[in-house]
C-alpha cells in the first residue's frame, strides 16, 4: 500500500469492569514509511510535524528509522534492509498525543517480520511491545496506563496492517475476562494538502482533543466512584517488553 496516506479515524474505549462504560471520539493517523517521510510546505508543516524525540530512545541524531532499527537489532530481529511502515500521529500546532504508535517490520522481501506497539501514557512513560506478525498477539501489561486499571494482565493485540481499512483492536484482559477493549478504526485517505486542511476543520487540533476526550471520561469515571488505582513509585519511563522535539 502506497505511502504517505491519511486514515480518518474513530477511536472507541469500551470499559467492561467495575461499571460498564463507552466512549468514543475522532481523530485522524498519519501512515507513512520512515524511508519516506511526507515533505510538506513550510505553511502547512504547523499542522504536520514529526518529530524523532516523540519515539523511542536514542541518539540526538538518529532518525526514527534508525531508532526503530536500534530497537530491532537489540532483540535480535535483523530486518536486511526492509521497509518499516507506521502508524503514527503528528505534531499538530506543536502538541502531539500518541497513546499508541504501530510499526510493520518488513523483511527484504516485503513480509511483515514483526509489529512494534508504542504505547505513551500521560505521565511520560514509554513501553515497546515486540509482537509477531500475521497472528493476534498476547503480552502481558506492563506499563500504568490509566488510574483505573492496575498494571495486571495481558493484553490481546489485533493490528493488522491497513489498507483501504484500518481496523486494531486492543483489548486488556483480566481473570480470563476483557476487562476493557478499545479499537482504533478509520478509511484510508490521500495524504493531500487539500484533505490535511480538511481535516483541520473536521477534526481541529486532533490530538489535544483527543487527550480531553480521555480526561473528561476520566472525570466520569471517578464520579461512578470507580477506584483510583495509584501510579507505581519508581516506574521506568522508558521500557520494552519483546514477544517472538527534533525533525524527522
Amino acid at each position: 500500500m502506497l505511502t504517505p496516506a491519511l486514515y480518518r479515524t474513530r477511536i472507541t474505549h469500551v470499559r467492561r469492569a467495575p461499571v460498564h462504560h463507552r466512549f468514543s471520539y475522532r481523530g485522524y493517523s498519519w501512515y507513512v514509511d520512515l524511508d519516506r517521510l511526507p515533505r510538506l510546505p513550510r505553511w502547512l508543516r504547523p499542522f504536520a510535524r514529526f518529530e524523532v524525540d516523540d519515539h523511542f530512545a536514542g541518539e540526538p541524531k538518529d532518525t526514527l528509522r534508525q531508532r526503530v532499527d536500534a530497537f530491532l537489532v537489540s532483540r535480535d530481529v535483523d530486518l536486511d534492509g526492509g521497509r518499516v511502515t507506521a502508524l503514527l500521529q503528528a505534531r499538530v500546532l506543536g502538541y502531539v498525543f500518541n497513546p499508541l504508535s504501530l510499526y510493520w517490520c518488513h523483511d527484504a522481501a516485503g513480509t511483515v517480520r514483526c509489529v512494534v506497539a508504542e504505547v505513551h501514557n500521560t505521565y511520560g512513560g514509554r513501553h515497546a511491545y515486540l509482537l509477531p506478525a500475521g497472528q493476534p498477539a498476547r503480552v502481558s501489561k506492563r506499563m500504568y496506563v490509566s488510574p483505573f486499571n492496575a498494571v495486571e494482565g495481558h493484553y490481546r493485540v489485533l493490528a493488522p496492517e491497513p489498507g483501504e481499512q484500518l481496523d486494531v483492536t486492543i483489548s486488556l484482559h483480566r481473570e480470563g475476562h476483557p476487562a476493557f477493549v478499545a479499537t482504533l478504526r478509520g478509511d484510508r485517505r490521500p495524504a493531500t494538502t487539500w484533505e490535511i486542511l480538511r481535516l483541520q476543520l473536521s477534526a481541529p487540533v486532533a490530538p489535544l482533543a483527543g487527550a480531553l476526550a480521555i480526561r473528561v471520561e476520566g472525570i466520569k469515571l471517578w464520579l461512578r466512584r470507580v477506584p483510583v488505582v495509584p501510579r507505581p513509585t519508581g516506574e521506568v519511563v522508558e521500557s520494552v517488553t519483546q514477544n517472538p522535539g527534533r525533525s524527522l
